[in-house]
């Protein structure tokens, strides 16, 4: 019997690990072509297969992408809009989800409701109207419009900062009371310094999602100089064809600053998600 079941447990964990094997090799099959491909001259490009190594390997290709692709302000550009829509995000988040797990109000069910629903609607579906909204502002084709819509409809981090302060336990802000505390004062020195966790969180998640996002930029933003990093490798997507070596190069320019980020603080990354998920 311990036989049998010790012959199980490996078949079990050779099962487990081959399968995380294979699943590793499809995901880096296209990081290697990509790399394989920044360091191809358009000749190689064209007259091999995407995983044949280079005859001839170049780096012209990354000096290229980062000069004609304006990288330096597309980074610039994106840390300004990154920063900003994520702090404003944490302090809206943060202040409605007390406002919301602290006071009870009429319609209180309706608000969490609605915000329900608009987490639900698929952003393409309203972009005609959130269109003429920006436009209508004075804000189209400036960061303040990508600033705006990535603060204003982050319902995602308002939920996770409601779930965050169900486990804050009341009898805090009570005592807080006693002691002459009003409520901003409680929201500032004890609420928000709880959060901390939750904050974690939400800076990941909204820090990734501003950075890769194409859409918000690509349609409010169509003004070169403000050309952000996942916009700026449209320019070399040209009427003439693809440079796909210069557009491999200019990819992973744009993957290594995350790549960098998540290998240092994988550990943090990883503990505010999973204290997201159990909360």
């Amino acid at each position: 019997m311990k036989s049998s079941h010790s012959i199980k447990s490996r078949a079990a964990a050779t099962g487990k690990y081959t399968s995380l094997v294979v699943y590793s090799l499809i995901t880096l099959v296209p990081l290697v072509v990509l790399v394989i491909t920044s360091l191809k001259t358009k000749k190689d490009y064209a007259t091999s297969g995407p995983l044949d190594l280079p005859r001839h390997v170049t780096f012209a290709n990354f000096k290229y992408a980062f000069v004609q692709g304006d990288m330096a302000s597309a980074f610039i550009n994106t840390t300004i809009i990154l920063v900003i829509s994520t702090v404003a995000s944490i302090i809206i988040g943060t202040m409605a989800a007390y406002a919301i797990s602290r006071f009870n109000f009429r319609f209180k069910k309706t608000v969490v409701a609605a915000f329900l629903l608009a987490a639900l609607v698929p952003a393409v579906t309203t972009q005609v109207a959130t269109f003429q909204v920006v436009n209508a502002l004075g804000v189209y084709d400036t960061r303040k419009a990508a600033i705006i819509l990535f603060t204003s409809t982050d319902i995602v981090s308002i939920y996770i900062f409601i779930q965050f302060m169900r486990s804050i336990p009341i009898s805090l802000d009570e005592a807080a009371k006693l002691d002459g505390c009003n409520h901003f004062t409680i929201y500032r020195k004890i609420i928000l310094p709880l959060l901390r966790p939750a904050i974690a969180t939400v800076v990941i998640i909204k820090g990734i999602a501003i950075y890769n996002e194409f859409y918000i930029p690509y349609l409010y933003m169509p003004d070169q100089n403000l050309g952000v990093v996942s916009t700026s490798l449209q320019r070399f997507i040209g009427p003439r064809g693809t440079e796909w070596e210069q557009l491999s190069a200019g990819a992973l320019i744009v993957i290594v600053p995350t790549l960098v980020i998540f290998l240092v603080l994988q550990k943090q990354i990883y503990n505010g998600i999973s204290a997201g998920a159990t909360k």
